[in-house]
Parts: C-alpha cells; sequence; structure tokens
C-alpha cells in the first residue's frame, strides 16, 4: 500500500484513525498501530512480513544481549551477530543475484542467478534495526525490554517502506506513549497535505514528461530535450521522496511522533558537501555515525574512508553498477572539494556555486537513471552535443510554454519558499490573526487534499520511485 492512494486516505487511514482514538489504554493503542502497520506492509507481499519480524525480533533480544553483559567483552558478539543477521538478509534479497551474475561474468562461469524478489523497505528497516543494537552497545540509549514497543518502532507504517531511517535514540522517548494533541494533529495534517501535492501534483506529471524523453529511443533527442528530460528526473525524484518523508512526518505528528527532517532544500545548496546535508539526511548521517567516523573519520585515512562510504551509498541504492558509479561520483567531487574546490567556491559569487550544484546534480541523476551502460554513454553524448544531435527543439518549446505555470511553480517549490512565507505570516499575527492562520492552514490542508483525490481518480498505480532501494 502506498500514500498517494485512495484506499489509504478514505479507508485505511480514517479506520486507523477510528479505532486508534476510540482505543484509551495506551498499550492496546499499541497493538492497534501495530495490527494497522503489518496490514500495511502485508497488502503487496504478505509473506514479506516474516523478514520484518524477523529482522526486529532478533535485535530485541540483541539490545537484551549487549544490556545484560554490559562492561563484559563478550557483548561485542551482540553487535557482529547484529550486522551480520541484518546485513546478510539484505545482501541475500537485494545483491545475491548482482554477485552471482558479475561472478559468472568474471569467471565464465553459469552459476544459476537468485531470483528474489526485494522486500519493500529492507534497506530502510535493517539499518534501523541495526543502528539499535549499535546504539546500545555504545550507550548511547536503554535496551527496550517490552517486545511489543519495539515491534512498534520496527513496523510502525509512516516510514517502513521508504523512510526516513529513524534511529531507535531519537525516538525512545516517545514511542509506545504518543501523546496526540489537537494542535499535532493539524500540523500533521498540514505536513502530511503538503507532501501528497509533492507527489500527486509535481512527481507523478514530472514522471510522464520523463518517460517521454528518457524511456524512448534517446537518438531521438535534441540536445535541450535530453537536457530537459533529467531536469524532469532530478523534480520527479526530488518531490517524489520529499513528499513520502513529508507525508512520513505528517502521519508521525497526526500520533504524537516527532521525526527528524529528512530534506532540506538540496537544490539550493552551493556544492556537493552541502548537497548531501541536505538530501535524504537520515541516510547521510547513518553512514557518517556508523561507517565513516568508525573508520578513522577525520582523524586517519580520510580519503579511504571517504570513497568506503560513497561506494556503500551507491550500492546501497541498488544492486547495479550504475549506483555504485554514481556514490563513487559523488565521492570524487567531495574529496575535490576538501582538497581545493571548496575554498574556490567560497570566493565566487553565489550564482555561481549554485550553477556548479545543479550541473553536477543533473550529470549524477543522469548516472543515477541508467543502469543500462549503452544507454547512459548515448544520454550523455547527446546532453554534451557529442552525438550530433540538433541544439533547437520547437516542439519542446511548444511543451514548456504550454506548462511554463507548472514548471515556475514546481522549481519555486524547490526553494524555502513555502517556510519563508509563513515565517512572514507569523511574525505580523495578532491574537485573532493566529486564529485565522490556523483556520487557513486547515483549509489549506482540505484543498490539498480534494486536489490529489481529483488527480488519484482512474490514475494507474504509482509508487515512490525509493520503494525499489
Amino acid at each position: 500500500m502506498v500514500f498517494a492512494n485512495l484506499i489509504f486516505l478514505y479507508l485505511f487511514l480514517p479506520a486507523n484513525f477510528l479505532l486508534y482514538f476510540l482505543t484509551k489504554n495506551q498499550t492496546y493503542r499499541n497493538l492497534v498501530l501495530i495490527a494497522f502497520s503489518l496490514f500495511f506492509y502485508a497488502w503487496g507481499e504478505p509473506v514479506w512480513i516474516i523478514a520484518l519480524l524477523f529482522s526486529g525480533t532478533i535485535d530485541f533480544f540483541h539490545g537484551l544481549f549487549i544490556e545484560k553483559h554490559e562492561g563484559e567483552r563478550i557483548r561485542i558478539l551482540g553487535v557482529i551477530s547484529s550486522l551480520v543477521l541484518n546485513l546478510g538478509l539484505l545482501a541475500a534479497f537485494k545483491y545475491s543475484g548482482f554477485f552471482v551474475e558479475n561472478l559468472n561474468l568474471l569467471l565464465g562461469t553459469q552459476i544459476p542467478v537468485p531470483g528474489f524478489a526485494l522486500p519493500i523497505g529492507i534497506s530502510f528497516y535493517t539499518f534501523q534495526t541495526i543502528s539499535y543494537s549499535v546504539d546500545v552497545y555504545r550507550g548511547t540509549v536503554k535496551a527496550q525490554h517490552n517486545y511489543m514497543t519495539f515491534l512498534l518502532f520496527v513496523s510502525l507504517y509512516h516510514r517502513l517502506v521508504a523512510g526516513p531511517i529513524v534511529r531507535y535514540s531519537e525516538v525512545a522517548h516517545e514511542i509506545g506513549t504518543e501523546t496526540p494533541t489537537w494542535q499535532s494533529m493539524s500540523e500533521g495534517i498540514s505536513r502530511f497535505s503538503v507532501g501528497m501535492c509533492k507527489k500527486v501534483l509535481v512527481a507523478n506529471y514530472a514522471g510522464e514528461l520523463v518517460g517521454q524523453y528518457l524511456t524512448g529511443d534517446l537518438s531521438g533527442l535534441s540536445v535541450p530535450g535530453a537536457w530537459f528530460g533529467i531536469v524532469m528526473f532530478s523534480l520527479q525524484l526530488y518531490f517524489d521522496f520529499s513528499g513520502y518523508s513529508d507525508m512520513a512526518l505528517g502521519l508521525g505528528r497526526m500520533f504524537g511522533c516527532h521525526y527528524y527532517e529528512n530534506f532540506n532544500y538540496p537544490y539550493i545548496a552551493k556544492s556537493a558537501v552541502e548537497f548531501w546535508r541536505r538530501w535524504h539526511i537520515s541516510l547521510s548521517s547513518f553512514f557518517r555515525d556508523y561507517v565513516y567516523i568508525p573508520l578513522g573519520g577525520n582523524r586517519r585515512l580520510v580519503y579511504r574512508n571517504l570513497f568506503i562510504v560513497w561506494f556503500l551509498t551507491g550500492l546501497w541504492h541498488g544492486a547495479s553498477w550504475n549506483y555504485v558509479a554514481w556514490g563513487l561520483y559523488y565521492g570524487v567531487l567531495i574529496a575535490l572539494e576538501r582538497l581545493f574546490l571548496g575554498d574556490i567556491l567560497k570566493k565566487v559569487p553565489g550564482a555561481m556555486g549554485h550553477l556548479y550544484l545543479i550541473f553536477i546534480t543533473l550529470v549524477g541523476w543522469t548516472l543515477f537513471y541508467f543502469e543500462d551502460w549503452s544507454r547512459l554513454k548515448t544520454m550523455l553524448s547527446v546532453m554534451f552535443g557529442l552525438a550530433g544531435h540538433p541544439v533547437k527543439d520547437l516542439q519542446l518549446g511548444f511543451l514548456v510554454m504550454n506548462n511554463i505555470f507548472w514548471i515556475v511553480i514546481s522549481l519555486a517549490f524547490c526553494t524555502p519558499i513555502l517556510p519563508w512565507i509563513k515565517a512572514r505570516a507569523e511574525s505580523v499575527r495578532s491574537e485573532s490573526g493566529a486564529l485565522a492562520l490556523t483556520y487557513g492552514r486547515s483549509l489549506a490542508s482540505i484543498l490539498m487534499l480534494l486536489a490529489c483525490t481529483a488527480m488519484l481518480v482512474g490514475e494507474s498505480y504509482n509508487p515512490f520511485l525509493y520503494f525499489k532501494f
């Protein structure tokens, strides 16, 4: 099941609210959330609940084992076991086919390639449970002794299938004891509505334009057509994933949980380093805290650590060499910025920094989009005018003019214009103005949900892009 779905909006979510708020006992409320979360996850492939429960259960006991042996060297076995079992599970489902295919190519063997289907969200919930075991070992958080409470943390449908990666230490004080208020409900609905609009009104339409320009015969593209296609993909990916994160954060607020931000307007960055402080924040912070710093961080072998992290970042996104290339591409850029390029970017006008970031990001998304190396090579040759393709495209010009309002609005929402408007409104509001602002936010949420509903009626299934990662 996905959030941008009429069944979720008008059946699942109302039923969840109804049963949750009719239940007064917190223990039974938690059971309601667990039941709805497992149903949500089972909607597509019920069998993969086994993998989810396995990951959650083993790390519940890992936490207890590590805490029981506090001060003893044997407790490290709990962390090792968590890493081996969770990463083994992830490797079996996500990377076994990739590994065997490359082994066959390298050795000329004909080992049968495993054909496992990828359980949705496995890359997210395995990282969440691993971080729990490591944090208990580090003493960052106490082990959870209530299995149902821990299962609620692992399975909560708000961020189960596409993140953000929420660490137990971030929600330990709230999980299982959430206390929703009318204010948190209002804020949550507003945030959810914004995320829904990002997905339905921007990402879905951008995806249609991506299909027109990037999925067919690339030899027929013009140079501006190639760039337009990858710009549309950059919008689709950003609004799709940040929209999902907004909806996850909004749902969390509705039920009294506070999740950290996962996006902070990454396209306004002026360097690759800054971009990754703003894009998929929960993933980059995970690799920083659980891979980069334990390897030595900035203290020793900095560039080795850097390239290991970016190799893993690329591989995390998919079992394909183009994702590895995309990760290492950012590793090279960040290494160059650490060496000398960052100092240059600080001295040039801000606009040049933005142009640099947009350029390297669009090239990076090209690596990210094309898994077929021959198509990737063709696309890059078209983009940089190396294939003799036309530099004028009247048809594209008409398309842009017909969609100019949507394009301008979409680009504007890549910037913090909404927070700026909200801050301006709050700075001049009176007591009566505060009430008007609350009603205005509620009305805006209703209008946004109605607009999204109208778009979703009759629309074919359109899952979030990050489901496959």
